[in-house]
């Protein structure tokens, strides 16, 4: 919201060229998009607490839900040059499901792969469909999670090292909306480092 507030400012009391302007409002967007995302989580958390965010169940193929969240995680990895690959099975991996809710578990899954990975790393994400049950797996050359955070990974408003946190921002909020939508579609969900 500071940078919002700065550029809206430096635009509205500054003559600007048209270099300014372009920084100015790729800042501006890319600043409010995250700010959105951040009300949304928060929205979430407060839906989910309440017992009152709303899930339609309906049967699904989760390889479309996975390739929905790709493309929209995409564009974040091709700015890091980060690559990102997907291994889905040939056959439907058949779930009973919200696809936006699951879509948004994806996304938050890989969002958080690509946040904490350098610039030219990978992100791997792997769909199985085995005895009826489907698996989804993230896994990234970022730079980890310490071993005495991990049973803490999935708290609301915990975060890893503080100094990596600080860098990447964010509330705490992703991984914990993760716990609770795989577990309100009758899911479990697990980190390793």
């Amino acid at each position: 919201l500071n940078a919002i507030v700065g550029w809206v400012h430096v635009l509205s009391t500054t003559p600007v060229n048209e270099q300014i302007m372009s920084r100015a409002v790729a800042s501006i967007g890319r600043n409010a998009k995250a700010q959105t995302r951040v009300i949304e989580d928060l929205v979430d958390v407060s839906r989910i607490v309440a017992g009152k965010l709303n899930i339609q169940f309906e049967p699904l193929d989760l390889r479309s839900v996975v390739a929905d969240a790709v493309e929209a995680t995409r564009p974040a990895a091709e700015a890091k040059e980060i690559t990102l690959t997907v291994m889905a099975p040939e056959v439907e991996c058949l779930v009973n499901g919200d696809r936006d809710r699951l879509q948004q578990v994806v996304w938050n899954l890989l969002s958080n792969a690509i946040k904490f990975t350098p610039a030219g790393g990978a992100v791997t994400l792997r769909l199985t469909a085995e005895n009826g049950a489907c698996e989804l797996s993230v896994t990234d050359t970022g730079v980890g999670i310490e071993p005495s955070f991990l049973a803490h990974a999935f708290d609301r408003f915990r975060q890893g090292d503080g100094s990596i946190t600080r860098e990447h921002s964010g509330l705490g909020l992703g991984l914990a909306i993760v716990k609770e939508l795989t577990e309100l579609h009758g899911g479990v969900v697990a980190a390793s480092s």
